[in-house]
C-alpha cells in the first residue's frame, strides 16, 4: 500500500496514494490504523484525493479506523473524496456514520474544534 503520513501534534494526515481501496489493500489499511492508534495518534485525517474506487472491504477498513479512533476519544475524518467514492458511501448510508469533509484544510479545522469541545467538556465538571 502506498501512502504518506504527516504527523502533527494534534493530528496525523494519512494520504493514500492508491487508486483503489479494495480487498488486497484493506487488511493493510486496517493494521495501519491500529498501529497509528497504538503509537498515540488520537485524531486522523484520511486524505482520499487520489482514491477513485472503494469496494465493500475498503469501506470496512474505513469503518474499523472510524471505530478505533472514536472509541479512543479522537476523531476520524475522510477528506477530499471524489464523486464516485462519495456516492458509494451515501448508497451504503455511511455518510451518517463517517465524518466526511471536502478538503484536508476543513478536516484540520474540525480536529481543532473537536479538541476545543473536549477541553470544554473535561473542564466543565463543576458547573454549579
Amino acid at each position: 500500500m502506498k501512502y504518506s503520513i504527516d504527523k502533527k501534534e494534534q493530528y496525523s494526515i494519512l494520504k493514500l496514494q492508491e487508486e483503489k481501496i479494495d480487498s488486497p489493500l484493506s487488511p493493510e489499511l486496517k493494521s495501519e490504523f491500529v498501529t497509528l492508534n497504538a503509537e498515540g495518534v488520537k485524531n486522523i485525517i484520511v486524505d482520499l484525493s487520489e482514491v477513485k474506487y472503494v469496494d465493500s472491504s475498503g469501506l470496512s477498513a474505513l469503518l474499523v479506523g472510524n471505530r478505533i479512533f472514536n472509541e479512543d476519544g479522537g476523531i476520524f475524518i475522510l477528506a477530499a473524496l471524489n464523486d464516485h467514492v462519495m456516492k458509494l458511501i451515501k448508497i451504503s448510508q455511511l455518510n451518517n456514520v463517517l465524518n466526511l469533509l471536502p478538503t484536508v484544510e476543513e478536516a484540520i479545522d474540525a480536529v481543532f474544534l473537536k479538541t476545543i469541545e473536549n477541553d470544554l467538556q473535561s473542564g466543565d465538571t463543576s458547573a454549579d
